[in-house]
C-alpha cells in the first residue's frame, strides 16, 4: 500500500505512528503556513472586546497550540478549553493544558459549550459554523487569526506521487485544493473530521474521515 502524507515537513510524525508498519510512505507537502507574531496576537487579544473575560477558548488545530498560554492569560481563571482533533488535544497535554472536551470538527463542539464569551484560536480561513452556532445560542464569540496556511505548486515527481497512491491523508481544504486533479478516483482520501471530509466529498467517492490510533486498524480493512 502506497501512502502519501501531505502535511508540512515535520509535522506528519504522529500521522506515521498511526499507519500500518507495511505501508510505503511519502511525504509530499501540499501547503505551506505563515505564523503570526505572538506578541502581535497579544496585542490583537488585549484590544479585543471580552479580553480577560473569556470563560471558553477552543483550540481549533494543532497548530494554534504555541498561542493557547496567550489566550488564557487573555481569560478568566476557571476558563474551559475545548479542542478540534486528537493531534490539537496531544498538543495541549504537552504544554499542560487540561482540555475538557475534544471532537473531530469545530462545528461539533457547538452543543458541548455551555458558557460565554468564547475564544476561538484559529487560522485565518476558519470556518464560521461554529461561531454562527453558538451566537445563535446567544452566545459572545470572538475569533482570533493565528496564521495563515496556503496551497504551494506541485512539480511534476509529486503530481505522480499522488497519482500513484492508494491513500492520501489531506488535512485541509488548501491542500485538496491542490492535489484533488491528481488523486485517482480509486484512491481513499483520509481527512481529520468533518469540515474537510465535506470538502472532499463534494469531489471525490472514497473518503475515511477522522485521524487518530485506529487509522492502522481502518486501512487494513480498506477493500482493494
Amino acid at each position: 500500500m502506497n501512502v502519501v502524507l501531505t502535511r508540512e515537513a515535520g509535522w506528519n510524525d504522529s500521522l506515521r505512528t498511526w499507519l500500518p508498519p507495511d505501508v510505503k510512505v511519502v511525504e509530499v507537502p501540499l501547503t505551506t503556513t505563515t505564523y503570526f507574531d505572538v506578541d502581535d496576537v497579544r496585542t490583537v487579544l488585549e484590544r479585543s472586546r471580552a479580553h480577560g473575560m473569556y470563560r471558553t477558548l477552543v483550540v481549533t488545530s494543532e497548530r494554534s497550540a504555541r498561542y493557547v498560554k496567550t489566550a488564557l492569560l487573555a481569560s478568566t481563571l476557571d476558563v474551559e478549553v475545548y479542542c478540534v482533533g486528537p493531534v490539537t488535544a496531544e498538543a495541549l497535554a504537552s504544554l499542560g493544558v487540561t482540555v475538557r472536551a475534544q471532537e473531530g470538527s469545530s462545528d461539533s463542539l457547538a452543543p458541548r459549550i455551555t458558557r460565554s464569551p468564547v475564544l476561538l484560536l484559529g487560522a485565518t480561513t476558519m470556518r464560521g459554523g461554529l461561531a454562527a452556532s453558538l451566537r445563535e445560542k446567544g452566545f459572545e464569540v470572538v475569533t482570533i487569526a493565528c496564521y495563515e496556511t496556503v496551497g504551494v505548486p506541485l512539480v511534476s515527481s509529486d503530481a505522480q506521487t499522488l497519482r500513484d497512491a492508494d491513500v492520501v491523508f489531506i488535512g485541509a481544504p488548501s491542500a485538496w485544493a491542490v492535489a484533488r486533479e491528481n488523486v485517482s478516483d480509486d484512491t481513499w482520501v483520509v481527512v481529520p473530521g468533518s469540515s474537510t471530509a465535506a470538502v472532499v466529498r463534494a469531489e471525490h467517492p472514497r473518503v475515511i474521515e477522522g485521524w487518530g490510533p485506529d487509522l492502522a486498524t481502518r486501512l487494513r480493512e480498506l477493500s482493494p
